[in-house]
């Protein structure tokens, strides 16, 4: 019966959806520099929420690498500092914002916006 009520934890999953935002599907080039190494890659998000992003590319960094984000829509575009959360080989990986500053918190939250409304 563990997992079935609210404040309840499984036993059988082990693992927690660390998501706390919304999720909406939304296409945007992707770029990005890990700060350590200064590798790039580039690559298209599938989705996007306050939080953060997921990025189709066939080459993702490591998990826990700290990498400049710079995402480009219509013209907009939106730099962010980002941390690797999760990473599925040969599909991309998703990065968590930790550092958005405006205008980018702006322009973040008119996507956002304008994905909500369009839903």
């Amino acid at each position: 019966m563990t997992g079935r009520f609210p404040g309840s934890t499984s036993r059988l999953s082990g693992l927690r959806d660390r998501r706390y935002t919304i999720r909406y599907p939304f296409a945007a080039d992707a770029e990005m520099i890990d700060m350590e190494s200064g590798k790039q890659l580039t690559g298209v998000t599938s989705d996007i929420s306050l939080g953060g992003c997921f990025i189709c590319t066939s080459k993702p960094f490591p998990v826990n690498t700290r990498a400049r984000l710079q995402l480009t829509r219509k013209g907009q575009v939106l730099d962010a500092l980002v941390v690797v959360r999760i990473v599925k080989p040969r599909v991309g990986l998703g990065v968590e914002f930790f550092d958005l500053e405006p205008p980018n918190t702006e322009l973040l939250a008119a996507w956002i916006e304008s994905l909500r409304r369009n839903r």
